[in-house]
């Protein structure tokens, strides 16, 4: 029988990506969870530019909370200077149950894990399916690869991911969901984090990840103020 939900949620997902530049590539659930709800959720940017942290973090707390969902942004909740040196896995854990103590219950953490160069040719392919008449008329149509200096267009994909860990005192600290999220020319920063949120919480929502789908309500889903 076909599932027309998931075909619509497939088309979709074509056609969004095709204005963004962020691109969910794939993710997974635990195979034991249906639906993953928390009480309250701490957000955590990784990144060594403290401005962009906290832009990226305000972002998705906003849209989080947007969604019915309590969270925090890490910078508010960690210490002063916490992310200067490196932590101890006792550090880390005492910090989970401060967390805990504190009445979170799972943490979003997202970060970029790779950069990709890409190269590409600005008339790319253009010409593959015409057969030219004559060398002249080959050289006439492609002799801009001579003088023009973005014939070859390089460009940057950022891999990155965001994955949701439980840090529930009554059961054991598991990864709850993870996704991985394509980033394509950051160029503009604004857009990129925007881009990268609207993907994220799209992608939680169909999985029923701190949200849940909600067909009616596509149109609020997409909706960051710049």
């Amino acid at each position: 029988m076909i599932n027309f939900k998931h075909i619509l949620i497939l088309l979709f997902g074509i056609l969004f990506s095709g204005c963004n530049s962020s691109e969910l590539i794939e993710n997974w659930k635990h195979p034991d969870i249906d639906i993953f709800e928390a009480q309250k959720v701490l957000v955590v940017g990784m990144t060594r530019d403290e401005k962009s942290r906290k832009n990226f973090e305000k972002k998705l707390v906003n849209q989080l909370e947007n969604n019915g969902i309590k969270a925090l942004a890490s910078y508010k909740v960690f210490e002063t200077n916490y992310t200067e040196d490196p932590k101890t896995e006792k550090e880390l854990l005492t910090l989970e149950s401060n967390l805990i103590e504190q009445g979170f219950d799972a943490i979003l953490i997202s970060k970029v894990v790779g950069v990709e160069e890409k190269v590409t040719l600005a008339q790319a392919y253009k010409n593959m399916d015409r057969m030219f008449d004559s060398f002249k008329d080959d050289y006439f149509n492609n002799q801009n690869i001579y003088h023009n200096e973005k014939y070859y267009d390089e460009y940057k994909i950022y891999h990155a991911e965001s994955t949701l860990y439980c840090v529930c005192p009554d059961r054991e600290r598991e990864t709850i969901w993870k996704g991985s999220i394509d980033i394509t020319e950051p160029q503009r920063i604004e857009k990129a984090v925007n881009d990268y949120i609207k993907v994220l919480i799209w992608a939680l929502k169909e999985q029923n990840v701190l949200m849940r789908a909600e067909t009616d309500e596509t149109d609020d889903l997409f909706f960051i103020d710049e």
